[in-house]
This record gives structure tokens, sequence and C-alpha cells, in this order.
């Protein structure tokens, strides 16, 4: 078995990636984005969640977070849990929904292929964690992260992004606290 994508120091550094199943651009309504700030907010509140550096896409996410709880693994695991379950059913709810039906198939659909999931699969199950262990690649991650909606077309300037960290890097706050540690700019 590889041993490429895991946590294997609990008090560790991370960069991890995750997307929405086939890659669905589910993340189109300030609602859903509004359930993923919540929930970052209390997983840094209640969790232990340090979190140094994010980005939200239209499909897909990236943190830079350690776990002060020693518990990197189990973090990101309950956060992807609820924050499924907690999107599913905004969509389910959403009269402004047109893509409903659809959407819900898919995450069905997806689920069926699964011999460990019940009814709909949000969250494609790999995160792809990678320990950051030098300043250097700690920098490297950070402009990936800040970069990837400049490089996906949807802004010029990185801090035009309104689900990006790169705000914070620019004391812009409004959106989402996160952790400093003095060297990530």
């Amino acid at each position: 078995m590889s041993r490429k994508y895991k946590f294997h120091n609990k008090q560790g550094l991370y960069f991890v990636s995750f997307a929405t199943i086939n890659w669905i651009d589910v993340f189109t309504r300030q609602i859903y984005f509004n359930i993923l700030v919540d929930s970052i907010n209390y997983c840094r509140a209640e969790k232990g969640m340090e979190l140094y550096c994010y980005c939200f896409m239209p499909s897909h996410m990236h943190f830079i977070y350690r776990s002060s709880n020693e518990k990197p693994m189990e973090l990101l695991r309950d956060f992807k849990k609820y924050t499924a379950k907690k999107i599913i059913e905004t969509i389910e709810n959403n009269p402004q929904e047109s893509r409903k039906e659809w959407l819900l198939w898919m995450f069905e659909h997806a689920a069926k292929k699964q011999n460990n999931v019940s009814k709909y699969q949000f969250w494609q199950h790999h995160n792809k964690p990678i320990e950051l262990w030098s300043e250097k690649v700690i920098k490297q991650k950070i402009d990936y992260i800040h970069n990837n909606p400049v490089e996906s077309g949807f802004v010029t300037n990185t801090i035009d992004w309104k689900y990006s960290s790169a705000r914070n890097f620019q004391d812009d706050n409004t959106v989402l606290e996160i952790d400093d540690v003095g060297f990530f700019q």
C-alpha cells in the first residue's frame, strides 16, 4: 500500500485538496459557501483546527492546516462528513436551486458505486494530504492555493477571489479568520 498520501505525523502541517464527486460545480451560490465558512469557524473554535491558508473553488478546495489535537485525519473526515450532509440538506430544501434533481441524482448515483456510502456521496474520498516540511515548500503551496482562481480564469488578481486566504494575507479577514505563523507572508 502506498504511503504517499497519508497523515503520518499527527503534529504536522498539511496541505490537502479535495473535490466534489465528478468535480461538480456545487459552490455557485452564497448559501453553500456559507456552510463551508461556518464549518471552518466551528472546527477552529471546537475541534482544534489551525487554518493557515485556504481557497474554496466551485468544485474543490485547498487547505493548509494543522490539528492542535493531533488528529488531522479525523478533523478532515468530520469536516467533510458534516459539510456533505449540510450541503445536501440545503440543496434539497432550496427552492431556488435549479439543478436540485440533477445534483441529487449525481450524488445518489455516486453513492451506489461505493459500499461504504448509504444514500448520497458528495465529496470524493481521497484528500491527498501532503506534509509540509520546509518554509520553501510551504510558500510553494500557498502560491499554488492562492493562484488557483487566477489559473482557472475566474479573476486576474489573487486577492479578488472572495473565498481565498490571499485576502487575509492583505489584512482582509471579512470572510474567514486564519492563523498566523509569521513566515507565510
